[in-house]
């Protein structure tokens, strides 16, 4: 029709359901082919678990944010370090950014 195509290969599914294990996951068929369910997935760099908690994206940007902290921790050496103003540009940029990213899709789901 608009000449859009899906990948069998590069497509799976996540079955979002926030109850415990009441309702069966559905058997997801493309082009022929079975489509794999996860217990999570990663769109637009959020990492979505099942159940929605979030925890995985949690996780991985706690390893992600502590990785830019030693660097940080290394370019404020008292010896030769840079200036404080410039290390809040660079906090903001590297790892303020990362959280703020992922905050937005999660925030709904927290309030509920």
């Amino acid at each position: 029709m608009n000449g859009f195509t899906l990948s069998t290969s590069k497509t799976a599914a996540v079955h979002f359901c926030r109850k415990r294990n009441l309702q069966l996951d559905p058997k997801i068929k493309l082009y022929g082919h079975s489509i794999p369910l996860l217990n999570e997935i990663r769109f637009l760099g959020v990492i979505f678990d099942k159940k929605l908690t979030f925890l995985p994206h949690v996780i991985a940007l706690r390893k992600k944010s502590e990785r830019s902290l030693n660097t940080l921790r290394v370019l404020s050496t008292i010896a030769w370090g840079v200036d404080r103003p410039s290390m809040m540009r660079i906090y903001r940029a590297i790892i303020l950014s990362k959280i703020d990213y992922g905050c937005r899709a999660g925030k709904q789901f927290f309030n509920d």
